[in-house]
């Protein structure tokens, strides 16, 4: 069987959580802080904080920017449920912007219009959270000048992309930004099991992630309200959750990030076989931007008849799968009065994706047959 992706876990990976489970610690360590430190080299921001998700990332992002009731979030449609999901758990509301028919991303045009139609009714977004679909940058800098315009802050769901850059620099610097979220599940780039980050370069941000993250406690004296010299005083000084990474996860994704660089090359000649082998079938490929180093995470394509070609793909064992349903398109969200046709380019594009294979042990052998029998599901 050909899932469409996978973790690639070898001794190293095996032996680095070992060394942990016969340590004394085992959930709040110091190999939390360690790859923290490492994923602040590799993206070079000032600061991280691991979370036990990238929805919990997500999720305290937008807390540590203050997004509550009677604000509103932007995201992209096309985008797993958790990107909007978080902002109704703020109880902000939730607005989509379409996406860019070529690269999946969200449209620069359609949110600089909507912009400026929502400044006419005093119905600005306090974020925009762009998603990097597929491991590809959205345009950033477009992005931060329309903020440096219309006063939002902006979150940049980074799930797919460790390891990509924008105009030659890593994503997650927050160069464009004021926090980058990464994911760390078994089907992204490297993984920590279950795991996700956030990246920042603002210092309070920073102290915010970190509060809320570990259930709005403090053992920091300059913070704390009640004044001691008991060293087992700590301070609830906000509402907060556990969201904290183990130090078994953060051993696996330490030992994992050693090899990002490795695992992007070889998501990239997969990337460049799939572009040769398949330029000539009647199916539409990713474009690459120019800004943009794409992570790779997957490789969506899209066909005329995708239901034919997705059965077939499944009846020759390759797992393949579609990214993704357009988020108001979903039950719960129609239920909030979000209709069909609010962003068309989203569903166009949905109705004919199929995500291939991507994953770093997919070998040539497997690659191949997936070749094959998507050019025969395409006659």
């Amino acid at each position: 069987m050909i899932p469409y992706s996978r973790q690639s876990i070898n001794d190293d990976d095996i032996n680095e959580v070992i060394k942990v489970l016969k340590s004394d610690l085992i959930t709040q360590g110091p190999i939390v802080q360690k790859f923290a430190k490492t994923i602040c080299t590799y993206t070079s921001s000032n600061y991280s904080v691991l979370t036990n998700s990238a929805t919990s990332a997500l999720h305290i992002a937008c807390l540590s920017l203050g997004l509550g009731k009677g604000d509103i979030l932007w995201t992209s449609p096309n985008s797993y449920v958790a990107s909007a999901n978080v902002g109704l758990l703020c109880n902000a509301e939730i607005e989509f912007v379409d996406i860019d028919p070529f690269n999946y991303n969200i449209c620069i045009h359609a949110l600089s219009d909507k912009l400026k139609n929502a400044e006419k009714y005093g119905k600005l977004p306090k974020i925009v959270m762009p998603v990097h679909f597929a491991g590809q940058s959205c345009d950033m800098k477009a992005i931060k000048k329309l903020s440096k315009k219309y006063g939002f802050k902006i979150i940049e769901d980074a799930s797919h992309a460790i390891g990509g850059s924008y105009n030659d620099t890593k994503i997650g610097s927050c160069r464009f930004s004021d926090i980058t979220v990464f994911s760390f599940h078994p089907v992204k780039i490297i993984t920590t099991a279950e795991g996700g980050c956030a990246t920042t370069n603002n210092t309070e941000i920073f102290e915010n992630l970190k509060l809320f993250s570990s259930h709005g406690v403090t053992r920091d004296p300059k913070k704390m309200v009640i004044k001691t010299d008991e060293p087992w005083i700590y301070d609830q000084i906000s509402i907060g959750l556990n969201y904290r990474m183990s130090d078994l996860n953060a051993a696996l994704g330490l030992s994992q990030i050693l090899k990002i660089d490795k695992f992007i090359t070889k998501r990239h000649e997969i990337a460049r076989n799939y572009s040769k082998q398949l330029k000539a079938i009647d199916l539409v490929l990713p474009k690459q931007e120019d800004y943009s180093l794409s992570a790779f995470h997957l490789f969506p394509i899209q066909v005329k008849n995708r239901k034919k070609v997705f059965n077939l793909l499944h009846q020759n064992n390759i797992k393949v799968n579609v990214h993704y349903r357009p988020i108001y398109t979903q039950p719960f969200w129609q239920k909030k009065g979000f209709k069909y046709g609010m962003c068309p380019n989203a569903e166009y594009y949905y109705s004919r994706a199929i995500s291939l294979p991507m994953f770093y042990d997919l070998n040539d052998e497997m690659q191949n047959k997936v070749i094959e029998v998507l050019k025969k599901s395409c006659l």
